[in-house]
């Protein structure tokens, strides 16, 4: 019997999702480098952040650099099972439509 991919209600907000998709590229980001790509505001970033440290799925790093705080944000072990995951379910999800909307 195979498992299917269920879709995760904490990386499923947009924010966090995008956040997932920048730091599975990399083995850990800066916040004001998550915070331009994905085009949030400080505090929306650190709310989204703080959601998924919660869940286990983010650790996050504060560090001096350049003579002032940084906060460097990396995906966990669960994280990236969680985010992959997510992403088989979506992508099952597409593949339904599309053979839905072929037969039609």
């Amino acid at each position: 019997m195979s498992i299917v991919p269920q879709l995760n209600p904490v990386m499923h907000a947009p924010a966090r999702l995008q956040i997932a998709a920048v730091l599975a590229r990399a083995e850990e980001v800066e916040f004001s480098v998550i915070r331009d790509v994905i085009l949030v505001s400080d505090s929306v970033l650190s709310k989204h952040l703080s959601a998924l440290c919660e869940e286990g799925f983010v650790e996050l790093e504060k560090a001096p650099r350049a003579g002032r705080q940084r906060t460097w944000a990396k995906l966990t072990i669960d994280g990236r099972r969680a985010f992959k995951g997510h992403m088989e379910a979506v992508s099952q999800l597409v593949i339904a439509a599309e053979t839905a909307v072929a037969a039609d």
